[in-house]
């Protein structure tokens, strides 16, 4: 009989990612818990896409409630998506005043390259070299897991991406060497993209101020500021937003689907001047970004942040979390690194990256009933980053067994 897995690849093709060498069959979630096909439940330290939790009865019945009523696309006058804008903008300072919704994270840094290249008239874009922005072509040019067909296009210059003992100044001197190469090479430069907590770089433990050498360069060569809020923001570092942690003044600021709590919902908020230069050059539209339901289901989460008090909450989980990481012993961990409910233990064995390490405690991390991940350039270093509600009780949980598990490898 054909177990899922085949099937998968009979109907999707070759090489679909799956989470785990030995996949999960998850059939139910509740609120940091999910339950596989045979009734084994996990605590989900990973997925911060269920930002209020999986199935928040808030979410689900306001997105049931509208659906019910009305789901159609803002080319038609409708209340919630200027009511969602106006509550997302509220929490923002910077002139961050209007706003696109859009259906995915990708789809809203595709805006956001856009808008910078309307307001510079430049192609020119700067990343990291160990990031991820999204699967569009243009942002997929940026990320580096996979390098696009033919290598990366002539405008785009990716930095070494920073690690915890990065000097700010060295990094900002290695963004302003892009930009020089792309204003010699003729492209000119529109800015800079960046995760504000370098999530996908592996969490380095930067601290806030460190990218203003960087933000200085950007603004002497007339680029923009283009802040990816899609892991940090609504709140998981501990305020709203991870550029006002670490201290960086955003043009443009793109948001993706923990703001829906999985709904397909994302969005960019940007200044009115890149806004009117944006609108001026590309006739963008979307036919189904910021619906009716996406506009309940974003409104809802929004509500359930500010009544259950999650910014803080997530500050205290965040300061419990890494008090417990750092107790751990064991010779393959280098170093904890966490911003508010985001953790990381790096593993190294003789000097290097432990990743074969790495990769066997997820997999035994997951069969104790705990689901994590892994990041960094070599995939070795351990990733948490539950929803935000996980409590004090539960990251205990996860950190027992992570020292249990690890124990069997010393």
């Amino acid at each position: 009989m054909e177990n899922l897995t085949d099937r998968r690849s009979r109907l999707m093709g070759p090489n679909v990612p799956t989470f785990f060498e030995t996949p999960v069959h998850i059939v139910r979630g509740q609120g940091v818990w999910l339950w596989d096909a045979d009734g084994k439940r996990y605590l989900d330290c990973y997925n911060n896409v269920p930002h209020v939790g999986h199935c928040h009865p808030a979410v689900t019945e306001a997105i049931a409630r509208q659906a019910a009523v009305l789901n159609t696309h803002t080319r038609y006058l409708h209340e919630g998506v200027l009511d969602l804008l106006d509550r997302i903008t509220a929490t923002m300072g910077h002139g961050l005043s209007q706003g696109i919704l859009v259906c995915t994270g990708s789809e809203a840094n595709d805006i956001a390259l856009r808008m910078a290249q309307a307001v510079t008239g430049a192609t020119g874009i700067v990343a990291t070299d160990n990031t991820y922005h999204g699967n569009t072509t243009a942002t997929a040019q940026l990320s580096t897991r996979r390098p696009p067909i033919g290598g990366y296009p002539p405008h785009v210059r990716l930095v070494p991406a920073p690690e915890s003992d990065t000097d700010p100044e060295v990094f900002g001197a290695a963004v302003a060497q892009a930009i020089a190469g792309l204003q010699q090479a003729g492209h000119g430069f529109s800015g800079m993209m960046l995760c504000p907590i370098f999530a996908n770089e592996g969490l380095p433990n930067v601290a806030p101020g460190f990218f203003a050498p960087a933000e200085q360069a950007i603004r002497r060569a007339g680029g923009l500021v283009l802040c990816d809020e899609v892991q940090p923001g609504f709140g998981r570092t501990g305020r709203w937003w991870g550029h006002d942690w670490l201290g960086v003044t955003p043009d443009v600021v793109t948001l993706g689907k923990p703001m829906g709590n999985g709904h397909p919902v994302a969005g960019v908020i940007a200044t009115p001047d890149v806004m009117a230069a944006f609108r001026t050059a590309f006739g963008y539209f979307n036919t189904f970004g910021g619906n009716p339901v996406s506009a309940a289901a974003a409104l809802a989460v929004l509500d359930v942040i500010e009544s259950e008090d999650l910014i803080p909450h997530a500050a205290a989980m965040g300061s419990h979390g890494i008090n417990r990481l750092n107790g751990l012993s064991h010779p393959a961990i280098t170093e904890i690194r966490g911003n508010g409910l985001f953790f990381g233990a790096v593993l190294e064995q003789g000097g290097k990256p432990a990743t074969d390490l790495a990769i066997r405690v997820v997999e035994e991390m997951k069969e104790a009933g705990v689901l994590i991940g892994r990041a960094g350039r070599q995939m070795n270093i351990l990733k948490m980053r539950p929803p935000m509600p996980i409590s004090a009780d539960q990251i205990d949980l996860a950190i027992d067994t992570l020292a249990d598990v690890l124990s069997r490898h010393g």
